[in-house]
């Protein structure tokens, strides 16, 4: 497995996966990133809503190559002890979850959600558009 570069949020990820217009950030650093387990159920979840079969969810990301992460106990204390830095913004704890993972990778994170953009919590926030 290799190191990732970044660490990829759910909307990221939805985003490349509907040929959505990303900004200055090039989509395919995506392939390959890291994303928490949360997320990525985020991400399936999304899919079959949006009227896919699982089967079709399961090979649409499999074509990323994402590098799953547990969400274990370290990640949730992390994810709690945003909280406060986040609460005022409207953070989800999927949300929260990314951002600790960022935190334990010393990634970046790339999301769509531009609220992100006004977090001073010690690692870098790439907005894709």
């Amino acid at each position: 497995m290799n190191d990732p570069d970044v660490v990829a949020d759910a909307s990221a990820v939805l985003a490349l996966l509907k040929e959505e217009e990303f900004g200055e950030f090039d989509p395919e650093h995506l392939v390959g990133a890291a994303i928490s387990a949360v997320n990525f159920s985020e991400v399936l979840a999304k899919l079959g809503s949006g009227g896919l079969t699982e089967a079709e969810a399961d090979m649409a990301v499999a074509a990323l190559d994402l590098q799953v992460i547990a969400f274990d106990e370290h990640q949730a204390r992390s994810a709690a002890r945003l909280w406060p830095a986040v609460r005022r913004f409207g953070l989800s704890l999927a949300d929260r979850a990314c951002l600790a993972l960022g935190l334990r990778l010393g990634r970046p994170v790339v999301t769509a959600d531009r609220a992100w953009g006004k977090l001073d919590i010690g690692i870098e926030i790439i907005l894709i558009r």
